[in-house]
């Protein structure tokens, strides 16, 4: 059983820098290539918007809305995701997800409900 968690939330002032990692315990199935990705979902919104998603190969894609200020890494050694967030902005204050699923983070990051397992989520928030 695949689980997925993430670390490294906080608080922290505009401008700031945080960097989120995400461990999996568990085995993909190997007869996939799995994507990973970060995601982030506003208090009283539904809706989680795509940040970066990270493919098998070492594709990268990212939203327009943290291009240039996020950069997501993984080490398949220690199984963990990264997310390097820089020059942070309250707009940026969410809770952050990280994801996995065996397809493609130019699809996949347009539609994370695609996502097959997901982390329980970090907090973030940046004051002005």
């Amino acid at each position: 059983q695949v689980q997925l968690r993430e670390s490294g939330g906080g608080s922290v002032e505009a401008g700031g820098s945080l960097r989120l990692s995400c461990t999996r315990s568990g085995n993909f199935d190997s007869r996939y290539r799995y994507c990973m990705g970060w995601f982030r979902q506003i208090p009283g919104q539904t809706r989680r918007e795509g940040i970066a998603t990270i493919d098998s190969d070492g594709t990268i894609n990212y939203a327009n809305s943290v291009k240039g200020r996020f950069t997501i890494s993984k080490d398949n050694d220690k199984s963990t995701l990264y997310l390097q967030m820089n020059d942070l902005k309250p707009e940026d204050s969410a809770t952050y997800y990280c994801a996995a699923d065996p397809g493609r983070g130019s699809y996949l990051l347009q539609y994370p409900t695609q996502f097959q397992y997901w982390g329980q989520g970090t907090q973030i928030t940046v004051s002005s």
